[in-house]
């Protein structure tokens, strides 16, 4: 590991425990050159998903774009909680059928997932992910979400 100020790549590690509920081990380290101490995660990136694109295009599957989406989205959410829904979806992205799984069918997921939880990241992300132009179109998806749940 890297020293993130001096770049010198050896380092004692001081402490470690888990993190996540245990889905990410956490790391104190001390570099051997400088002596200044750092933090690292560990987390398992066994995860092989291909996403599909509306273009066509196909890329690796990262954590981290949806983990920015939930953030835009639902940043009155604390951190934790948007990482449960993250995890969440995961799980269900683990379990398709296929290795390859459509930018469509993800964004659907977190719009479900942000219905439960948020609804105004809800309404936010909807009108992103639907591209909304108009207002008639916006009132139509805030109307659709109180007939749900009224």
């Amino acid at each position: 590991m890297k020293c993130p100020y001096c770049a010198f790549d050896e380092s004692n590690v001081l402490e470690s425990r888990d993190a996540e509920d245990g889905k990410v081990t956490r790391r104190r380290r001390e570099c051997i050159k400088c002596s200044k101490r750092f933090t690292t995660y560990e987390r398992v990136g066994n995860i092989e998903l291909k996403v599909l694109k509306k273009d066509g295009r196909v890329e690796d599957y990262e954590r981290e774009k949806l983990e920015r989406c939930f953030e835009k989205a639902a940043w009155r959410l604390t951190n934790d909680e948007r990482s449960k829904l993250v995890d969440t979806i995961e799980m269900k992205l683990l379990n398709w059928n296929s290795v390859e799984i459509p930018s469509k069918e993800i964004g659907k997921m977190v719009m479900e997932r942000l219905k439960e939880v948020d609804p105004v990241a809800y309404i936010r992300f909807a009108t992103v992910y639907m591209d909304i132009t108009k207002i008639e179109e916006f009132e139509k998806i805030v109307k659709s979400f109180k007939a749900e749940h009224t």
